[in-house]
C-alpha cells in the first residue's frame, strides 16, 4: 500500500497568495476585469505549482475556488477557466472506476472540453447562461449551460460517492457507487444508459483497488475526500443559485 502523503494545501495558498502579490502589487489602478483575471492566473499557477496524488490535486483545486467564490462574496463572476482547470482534474477519478462509469467520464470530459473551448469567447458562467436564455437555448442539447448543469451533476456525483464510501466502515465501492448514482443521474438518465451503468457495476474496483489506483491510505483517502466533500459543496451551490436567479428549474 502507498504511503500516507501529506496534504499540499499550504503550498498551494502560499503559491496563489504569492503569485497574486506579485501581479497586482505594481498597479494601483486595476479594472474588475483584470483583476478576475489575475486571480485566474493566480489559481492556476498555484494549482499547477502543488505536488501529490490525484486526491490532493483535486481537493486543492476545489479549495481554492470555494476560497475565492467566498472571498468574492455572491454576486462574484466566475471565471470559466479555472472552473474548467479545477474540473478537469476530477476526470482521473472517473477514469479509476472503470467501465461502470464510462459513458458518465465521456460525457463528463467532453463537457469539460467544451466549456473550457468556450472560455475565450464567454468569459464566466454568468455570461453563458446569459446567452443561452437571451437565444432561448439552455436546455437544448449541445448549448453550454446544459454542459455545465451536467458538469454539476459530475461534481456532486463523485461528491456523493465520497459521502457514501466514508459513511460506513467497510463500505465497497459498489455500494457507494450505485447509491450515489441512483440518486444524483439515475433521474435523468434514459433506461438504456441506467441499465448499462447497473451492468457495468459488478466491473467496478474493490475498495482496496481504487485506493491503489489513487495511490492512498484509507487515512489519507479520507482526509482528501472529506476536503472535496467540504470545498464541493459551495461550488455546485454556486451553479445551482445561477439558474435559480434566471428562473430555471434544477430538475433536468
Amino acid at each position: 500500500m502507498a504511503p500516507r502523503f501529506p496534504s499540499f494545501l499550504n503550498t498551494i495558498q502560499r503559491n496563489y497568495r504569492q503569485k497574486t502579490k506579485e501581479r497586482t502589487g505594481s498597479s494601483s489602478a486595476t479594472t474588475r476585469r483584470n483583476t478576475v483575471m489575475e486571480d485566474d492566473d493566480a489559481f492556476e499557477d498555484a494549482v499547477s505549482d502543488s505536488e501529490g496524488t490525484p486526491l490532493s490535486a483535486i481537493a486543492d483545486a476545489f479549495e481554492e475556488l470555494s476560497r475565492l467564490l467566498k472571498s468574492r462574496g455572491p454576486n462574484f463572476d466566475l471565471d470559466l477557466k479555472p472552473f474548467c482547470d479545477a474540473c478537469s482534474l476530477v476526470s482521473v477519478l472517473f477514469g479509476s472506476l472503470g467501465i461502470a462509469f464510462k459513458f458518465a467520464e465521456m460525457e463528463y470530459v467532453s463537457k469539460v472540453q467544451d466549456l473550457e473551448d468556450a472560455s475565450e469567447d464567454y468569459g464566466t458562467l454568468n455570461n453563458i447562461l446569459d446567452y443561452d436564455v437571451e437565444m432561448d437555448t439552455v436546455k437544448s442539447a449541445g448549448s453550454l449551460s446544459r454542459n455545465l448543469r451536467r458538469v454539476r451533476q459530475g461534481l456532486d456525483l463523485i461528491r456523493a460517492l465520497f459521502q457514501n464510501f466514508l459513511s460506513i466502515d467497510e463500505c465497497s465501492l459498489k455500494e457507494a457507487a450505485q447509491t450515489a448514482y441512483t440518486k444524483v443521474c439515475a433521474p435523468y438518465h434514459t433506461w438504456a444508459i441506467r441499465t448499462a451503468v447497473s451492468a457495468g457495476m459488478c466491473a467496478l474496483p474493490t475498495r482496496e483497488q481504487l485506493l491503489e489506483r489513487l495511490n492512498e491510505t484509507e487515512e489519507s483517502a479520507e482526509r482528501e475526500m472529506r476536503r472535496y466533500i467540504n470545498a464541493s459543496h459551495p461550488v455546485i451551490e454556486y451553479i445551482d443559485k445561477l439558474y435559480i436567479s434566471r428562473n430555471i428549474s434544477l430538475d433536468w
